[in-house]
């Protein structure tokens, strides 16, 4: 078990808080994060809630590649979050810029100014996906999504 994982459980136990910040996303990761606390999928039902202040988080979600005026943003509120912090890169811009990876005014993904703990891919990526997600990164999740083989469903 990672070290993350034994400290994302002894901290914890039921609960987690996330605070989100947009570095420049086009918002469809918003959008998607927002899906989450719809009655359809209602993520309160996991104790994971979004928070209003980085002080109160417990888990920072960061969408958008990090641009040159967001930098010191993002700095501070990672700063301002208290310890221990997972960070989660949410969708390809936070993971590496996007399609805007190599214009002047983008640094990069979030890795290239704080670390992170935790990558969720997608260009916005499944509401089902951000849950899944942050659940494995806390321990809430135990079970790992067995990948089905073209074969099995009959596809060639």
């Amino acid at each position: 078990m990672s070290l993350l994982k034994k400290l994302a459980q002894k901290a914890l136990k039921k609960s987690i808080w996330i605070f989100h910040v947009n570095t420049g996303a086009c918002n469809g990761c918003d959008i998607e994060l927002l899906d989450i606390l719809t009655p359809y999928y209602d993520i309160e039902r996991f104790g994971m809630k979004i928070v209003s202040s980085p002080r109160h988080a417990d888990a920072l979600v960061i969408s958008g590649p990090v641009t040159r005026p967001t930098v010191e943003f993002v700095k501070s509120v990672y700063e301002a979050t208290p310890e221990p912090k997972i960070v989660i890169a949410l969708g390809s811009c936070a993971i590496a810029g996007g399609i805007w990876f190599d214009t002047y005014n983008v640094v990069g993904g979030v890795d290239k100014v704080i670390p992170v703990n935790l990558y969720i891919p997608g260009c916005p990526p499944r509401p089902e996906g951000i849950i899944f997600g942050i659940a494995q990164a806390v321990g809430i999740s135990k079970k790992k999504i067995k990948p089905i083989v073209a074969e099995q469903i009959g596809i060639e």
